[in-house]
């Protein structure tokens, strides 16, 4: 057998392996189950639905959803009217998560929501639980590969993408364990790491972790990178990770339209992610009675971004296919799963 032939054998052989490879499918993993990337339009990668901040060891989720479906699911119609398809919960594990809440407004609004595994290091670890102390990282991540696999808590409801919380300045071991966890387990499952980060120099430490672990920066995403300048933004967006401008609001707005328009001189787009991070805050412990806005400068949550962003853009030169780009093709990119 001569090289050429052998080529042809090598190309044969492997044929049917190319084409079962070609033809995986993308989806997300959506509290009511995967949807494939045609079923999603644009997309609000961090909101909230509920949080109840009153920490881990007191946290107790109500019985009754009632008064938080008729609170929220009036704004979800109204941003589903608007082309909003799906939007990513982010609130974590014990900090009021309450994935049986969020299937009912997924169903009765229509929209897409994508919840997540993971824990919240941030605000002096106020709300990690104990074994987050005494767990190594394999451990860690088992768990958070278990709710992968066979659901949360016993619902059923998998998360879409795992989220982290740490706090500002160099990750310490705490949140050095937990990365490394996030780690494992996106390797195990395909899930993207969304990381609540308090400056800069942790979102540089983070890389450098992640680096270090030969981890695929694809799948790391810079929370609150709003908290940064264009510069330190275009240094990790060149390497890799994702930029989420997560706190967009009316009082904020035009410092978004010009970070955006930074990342579109330097042809970053293609790493941007965009969101609100609007939501309720549970002032009621164990009741969904008593909701209060977050304070985050939005009279009308989930919604700044269709009303003023948009258009703005379009007036400054972004184009719709730039818009599509940021709103319904980069989460597919950042957050997409294999079938």
């Amino acid at each position: 057998m001569n090289k050429r032939q052998q080529q042809l054998w090598l190309f044969l052989f492997l044929l049917p392996c190319l084409g079962i490879a070609s033809c995986q499918a993308t989806y997300l993993q959506t509290v009511t189950g995967a949807v494939s990337k045609k079923e999603v339009n644009y997309t609000l990668i961090h909101e909230h639905a509920t949080t109840n901040f009153i920490g881990a060891s007191s946290v107790t989720l109500p019985p009754d959803k009632q008064p938080a479906i008729t609170t929220i699911l009036p704004h979800l119609q109204i941003v589903k009217a608007a082309g909003v398809t799906t939007l990513f919960e982010c609130t974590p594990s014990f900090i009021g998560k309450d994935v049986v809440l969020l299937q009912e407004l997924s169903k009765q609004s229509g929209i897409h929501i994508i919840t997540n595994t993971g824990l919240y290091a941030a605000v002096r670890q106020k709300y990690l639980p104990p074994y987050a102390y005494t767990e190594n990282y394999k451990a860690l991540a088992q768990r958070w590969i278990d709710d992968f696999k066979n659901g949360i808590d016993g619902t059923g409801v998998k998360p879409g993408f795992i989220k982290l919380g740490v706090n500002e300045g160099p990750i310490d071991s705490i949140e050095t364990k937990l990365l490394l966890a996030a780690m494992e387990t996106s390797k195990q499952t395909g899930l993207s790491i969304a990381v609540h980060t308090g400056d800069y120099q942790s979102a540089l430490s983070q890389y450098q972790l992640a680096s270090k672990q030969n981890f695929p920066l694809r799948k790391l995403i810079w929370v609150h990178a709003q908290n940064a300048t264009n510069e330190q933004r275009k240094l990790l967006a060149e390497k890799g990770i994702w930029i989420s401008l997560d706190g967009v609001s009316e009082t904020t707005r035009q410092y978004y339209v010009e970070a955006i328009l930074f990342l579109k001189q330097h042809k970053l787009l293609h790493r941007l992610l965009l969101s609100h991070d609007d939501g309720w805050a549970v002032l009621e412990n164990g009741s969904y009675h008593q909701l209060e806005l977050f304070g985050n400068g939005n009279k009308t949550p989930y919604s700044t971004i269709h009303r003023f962003i948009l258009p703005e853009l379009l007036t400054k030169g972004v184009t719709q296919k730039e818009i599509d780009q940021i709103l319904r093709h980069n989460p597919i990119s950042c957050f997409g799963l294999k079938r």
